[in-house]
């Protein structure tokens, strides 16, 4: 049987907490991670009605992209929404787990499943995160360097973009002279040691550092390992905010708006005055994008497509771009398809529903 724990640490390798902004409460918000799954219930929203549906399906870990709770709870009374659905997880022994925005920040997240319902092509990471990798610099003897370098690239060093097993190296001359109680490889004790020397450089996202440290002393043969550790303030292409592509054959914006309609089953779209030129290059954002506008418009996108865009912010194209409101809960419904993809294609010991609960708070008439 698969226990709670697993499915959140494979979650985790693919959107890993790391890359949540610092508001957010991605993660287990309720239950045992020890405890072993009956089933997962995918949704965007945890509610009361989704835990209803959870129970009835026999599935004792929902899955949501939202978390439940945002700030800390000091009592749980049962006097909201929130409170009460925490109270019936615990109640009915249903784990919560929440994959949010870092789920948003990864390139093959939910914008990514939204260029891919909208067939885009060249799609790349519209607003890429800066300080997220790091550089790893260490010295290797030369007949030990390949078998390190293997070791440090199977811990996840060295990718940068469409390239992997990336480093730089050059030869040198080590020094060292090891100590009355070292146990050195090479050399005596009490004796200076001249050793032909590898320095390797490869970078990596921060967050893998234990790893990769665990890799680098592992496959070392020095007692002591000598490195040097740096983080880095370029940006990381594969982590950020939104995405954009472009289309197989460009369109008239009310074609396009129509196209958009029909891919992504919208009832109505929310748009800014239409520009005399046709869609070709297209910006997204699920949920509430209005802060990578200016982003969408350096990028040279004719088109930004996101929700939760307020009256004034309409303005704020400056006939440069349209901007296309669709709805938070519609930019982001298909959320649930991209989770439900991964936990299917990596388990198979339990059933995935999709939840059938409509959570979308805003209605039309």
């Amino acid at each position: 049987m698969t226990k709670i724990n697993e499915v959140t640490r494979c979650l985790e390798s693919i959107a890993p907490p790391a890359y949540q902004e610092s508001y957010d409460n991605a993660g287990l918000i309720t239950g045992d991670p020890e405890t072993e799954v009956t089933g997962v219930l995918v949704c965007l929203d945890s509610t009361e009605e989704v835990m209803d549906e959870a129970l009835r399906k026999n599935c004792n870990l929902v899955v949501a992209h939202h978390p439940i709770i945002f700030k800390g709870l000091k009592k749980i009374t049962g006097r909201n929404y929130v409170e009460r659905t925490i109270i019936k997880a615990i109640r009915n022994n249903i784990a919560i787990y929440a994959i949010h925005t870092n789920l948003d920040n990864v390139s093959t997240g939910v914008n990514f499943k939204i260029c891919e319902i909208l067939e885009l092509e060249n799609v790349k990471v519209l607003s890429p995160q800066k300080n997220v990798l790091s550089k790893l610099v260490t010295f290797i003897p030369e007949k030990d360097t390949q078998g390190v370098l293997e070791a440090l690239h199977e811990a996840g060093v060295g990718k940068i973009g469409a390239y992997d097993h990336c480093s730089f190296s050059i030869e040198g001359t080590g020094r060292f002279k090891p100590g009355s109680g070292a146990s050195p490889h090479i050399g005596k004790p009490g004796e200076i040691e001249s050793v032909n020397e590898t320095r390797i450089e490869v970078i990596f996202p921060t967050h893998q550092w234990p790893a990769v440290q665990a890799a680098l002393n592992k496959s070392h043969p020095y007692e002591e390992v000598a490195y040097y550790l740096t983080s880095l303030d370029n940006t990381y292409q594969e982590v950020g905010s939104g995405m954009s592509g472009t289309l197989k054959s460009p369109m008239e914006p009310q074609m396009f708006l129509k196209y958009l309609k029909e891919k992504m089953s919208l009832s109505v779209i929310r748009h800014s005055h239409l520009l005399n030129k046709k869609i070709s290059k297209v910006a997204v954002c699920g949920g509430s994008g209005s802060f990578l506008i200016q982003k969408a418009i350096a990028g040279k996108a004719d088109i930004f497509v996101t929700g939760d865009l307020k009256y004034h912010e309409f303005f704020d194209h400056e006939e440069k771009i349209v901007l296309a409101d669709i709805g938070h809960y519609e930019s982001e419904i298909y959320t649930k398809e991209l989770l439900r993809d991964i936990l299917v294609k990596y388990f198979n010991t339990f059933a995935v529903d999709l939840s059938e609960t409509v959570t979308n708070p805003v209605k039309y008439f």
